[in-house]
């Protein structure tokens, strides 16, 4: 009997998710009647061949349980399978005879897809190219960015803005002849989802910066938005596409209580079955179009709010022909509809991080990680954590102090193995709305923002050393080595990474008060962190450059938020850095 294998999705013909070089650790209960002794091994197999890539002998937990890691060396499909047989007397061979095994019994194949590297560690920046003159001024920021530590630079949508029902300053329902309106409003007699806003610039621009990005190693990830302005050529084109009134007339799009007057949405049921095919296919023809720019990463506009099916459909149709694409659900939904569009095909998912500012708690901080890195959702699962994004200015970034951007930084970036900024995070940006409304004051989504980006006293030098830190320690690029310690304060959070091999292994202690002084003693767990559980050993502060001596599980930490609100320790004796 072999059963419950892990890493699979809730659904077998979906696909649980690994990258390039990370160990997949599998495990399964297996078991058969009466005495007799078991034995078994993991096959990994690429799709398309019948040799394994991987074998591993699985190793017994207890209980049944059993064990094994394997590592994928190539993108693309694979499948796991178990294999048990009894061991009988006088069996020889590697692996206790499975060539000569009676009873060899396998279990039903789980599917893994294997992506590149990217899809699981990578720092994000995202800014608004019309607010920099376009993609030529965008290329310009290009080094900044990079040597900040930044890996991916994701731009709102690049098309034309349609001009019937155009937002004006602060979402404002009038707007004025030299107001730019919302970039997720699509559409103009320029052009839809396959053109460039003019003021933008070019296809040869668009190349332009393509190209610089990827000569500072860097790439572009574009926002793909599935919806209309009312001046959109498919309107005209194709208004059996869109959901309608009875009067006729076609409905804007809703997201109470946000009414998006500029905005219509697509039906993605039309009544015939034709329209349905043809709209999908124009819909996939978008991100065909920006593929052939080069472009391998796409930020999905509310994926929730179209069909399961499609997301499923057009993924796997892209990933069948180019299997490096990512997608990036911004699905700030419901947890089940964000797990089942992981489920469906999304490389990551925008999470709650946002608004989980508390250490302890059903929605603090230490349980969400728990969920996110150790139950079965990580199977197929990954979150990319924002502070703050030009929708959402929330928990203590509004009107806070630099340290609240501080501290956010820091839990975002090693919590997370991806993680983003919105563009004048690093210049404290802290104005909302109003009282009750998370969206920033003066949004960029419906005007344009001149920042000088050197002014002194920004945070560019913390953000530069987090991701410094991040791109030297390989236990910071994942995700399900992570454990929390107790404290005794809440206010002040502990939890370390390992990575795969254990050799590298990273403390983090944050204050999570951006106002005060906080003190506390870290209990720790010595043996977990392959530290002495006698004598003294020394820890090493990436951020400060400083060196402490510890001795024993517990720790003591004073952390003041107008000096520094964070430690990152490493833990790796011998290799303290200069």
């Amino acid at each position: 009997m072999i059963e419950d294998i892990r890493p699979r999705a809730p659904h077998p013909s979906r696909s649980a998710k690994a990258v390039v070089g990370e160990p997949v650790a599998v495990t399964a209960v297996m078991f058969r009647d009466g005495h007799d002794p078991i034995t078994g091994r993991v096959l990994l197999y690429a799709e398309g061949r019948t040799d394994p890539v991987a074998v591993a002998p699985l190793e017994p937990l207890g209980n049944d349980e059993w064990t094994a890691t394997v590592v994928a060396s190539e993108i693309g499909p694979h499948r796991l399978e178990v294999q048990g047989h009894t061991v009988r007397f006088g069996m020889a061979g590697e692996l206790h005879g499975f060539d000569d095994a009676v009873d060899l019994t396998p279990s039903d194949p789980v599917r893994l897809w294997v992506d590149r590297e990217r899809a699981l560690f990578g720092a994000w920046y995202e800014l608004f190219p019309r607010s920099l003159g376009g993609f030529r001024g965008t290329a310009e920021r290009v080094p900044a960015l990079a040597a900040m530590g930044f890996d991916v630079l994701y731009v709102p949508p690049i098309h034309p803005i349609g001009r019937t029902f155009r937002k004006g300053p602060n979402n404002s329902l009038e707007a004025g002849p030299g107001d730019p309106g919302s970039p997720w409003a699509i559409g103009s007699k320029e052009g839809g989802h396959t053109a460039i806003h003019p003021e933008l610039g070019t296809e040869d621009d668009l190349v332009h910066l393509i190209a610089e990005l990827r000569a500072n190693g860097m790439e572009l990830a574009l926002d793909y938005a599935l919806q209309c302005s009312p001046d959109h050529p498919w309107v005209g084109e194709h208004p059996e596409w869109f959901h309608h009134r009875p009067d006729g007339t076609i409905a804007c799009a809703e997201n109470p209580p946000k009414i998006y007057q500029d905005i219509y949405p697509l039906n993605f049921w039309p009544d015939r079955e034709r329209d349905r095919e043809a709209m999908w296919s124009a819909c996939k023809a978008v991100l065909d179009h920006w593929i052939s720019f080069g472009v391998r990463i796409f930020r999905v506009d509310n994926p929730h709010t179209k069909p399961v099916a499609f997301w499923e459909w057009v993924i796997s149709e892209v990933q069948a022909e180019h299997p490096d694409v990512l997608f990036l659900a911004e699905a700030f939904t419901r947890p089940h509809v964000m797990a089942r569009l992981a489920e469906a095909g999304f490389s990551q998912s925008y999470t709650y991080f946002t608004w989980r500012t508390e250490q302890h708690g059903e929605e603090g901080i230490w349980a969400y990680m728990e969920e996110l890195a150790h139950s079965p959702r990580t199977d197929y699962m990954r979150p990319n954590f924002w502070p703050n994004t030009p929708d959402i200015l929330s928990g203590p970034l509004r009107n806070g102090p630099p340290s609240a951007f501080a501290l956010r930084l820091v839990l975002a970036a090693t919590l997370s193995p991806s993680y983003g900024l919105y563009s004048g995070y690093e210049l404290y940006e802290n104005q909302p709305a109003s009282e009750t409304n998370e969206e920033y004051l003066d949004s960029e989504k419906y005007q344009i923002r001149l920042r000088d980006f050197d002014q002194p006293g920004s945070l560019v030098p913390l953000i530069t050393a987090v991701n410094r830190i991040r791109r030297y320690h390989p236990a910071l690029r994942r995700l399900r080595s992570i454990r929390f310690f107790p404290t005794t304060n809440p206010q002040i959070i502990a939890y370390a990474k390992t990575s795969d091999d254990g050799s590298d292994r990273v403390l983090v202690v944050v204050n999570l008060d951006p106002y005060g002084a906080q003190e506390a003693i870290i209990h720790l767990d010595l043996t977990a962190l392959r530290l002495p559980t006698a004598g003294s050993y020394v820890v090493y502060d990436e951020l400060a450059g400083e060196t402490y001596t510890w001795a024993g599980g517990d720790a003591y930490v004073r952390l003041d938020p107008t000096q520094r609100v964070a430690h990152l320790f490493s833990l790796n004796l011998g290799s303290e850095r200069q």
